[in-house]
């Protein structure tokens, strides 16, 4: 019986699980992002009027589709912390720092914020907040457009015609997969190379690769 260390191709090497439980760097990170983004919702405030009032000329309730500005936070926190929740925290913390700063729509962001946050972890939770592919994340912000598209027509639109309404509601599902969904995965790619991603397996993946060394 021989007592030799197996070979390389026996071993079998534990394989870690990832935990989705919250760090306490996860909750830090995750409330700057989402403060920051907070901080873009209130200035969108001000742009969206003469922009969504234009494209509703245009073609109403193509508005839409520059709604997606509010959707960032979301997919956005998510895709840096990877953990159950964190859509919902994104966007809620978000809106909390966009109705503390001032909106035409006052608390009832929360309200948004809330459903939106809602959209995405439904799709992230089906994929058992495991898959952080672009199409994944895509589809995430395309959940949370939905989410927009709804509420806002029935809150905000429930006397328009239903033309109306579908058209803001795919228009919002179009904005929630472009500027929520491509948007969110773009500036996460740009954060993760200035390296303030590092703990985070979100900056790994998208870091900047060391340069091979040439002998």
């Amino acid at each position: 019986m021989s007592t030799g260390a197996p070979t390389g191709s026996s071993i079998e090497r534990p394989v870690s699980k990832r935990s989705l439980r919250w760090r306490v760097i996860d909750i830090v990170v995750a409330a700057v992002l989402a403060v920051a983004v907070g901080v873009v919702f209130k200035l969108w405030d001000v742009a969206y009027e003469p922009i969504g009032a234009g494209l509703g000329l245009l073609l109403p309730g193509s508005q839409a589709l520059v709604g997606g500005v509010w959707l960032l936070a979301g997919p956005l926190v998510a895709i840096v912390v990877r953990k159950p929740g964190a859509a919902l925290f994104g966007e809620i913390v978000a809106a909390s720092v966009e109705a503390m700063l001032g909106t035409q729509w006052g608390w009832g962001t929360l309200l948004s914020g809330l459903v939106q946050g809602i959209g995405a972890e439904i799709v992230l939770a089906l994929f058992l907040y495991r898959v952080w592919k672009l199409p994944v994340v895509m589809l995430a912000g395309a959940a949370t457009g939905l989410a927009l598209g709804l509420n806002d027509a029935f809150r905000y639109y429930a006397g328009a015609t239903a033309a109306f309404q579908a058209t803001y509601v795919i228009c919002a599902i179009v904005s929630g997969v472009v500027i929520s969904g491509i948007g969110s995965w773009l500036l996460v790619r740009a954060l993760a190379r200035t390296g303030v991603l590092s703990s985070f397996a979100a900056g790994r993946e998208h870091g900047r690769r060391p340069r091979a060394s040439v002998a």
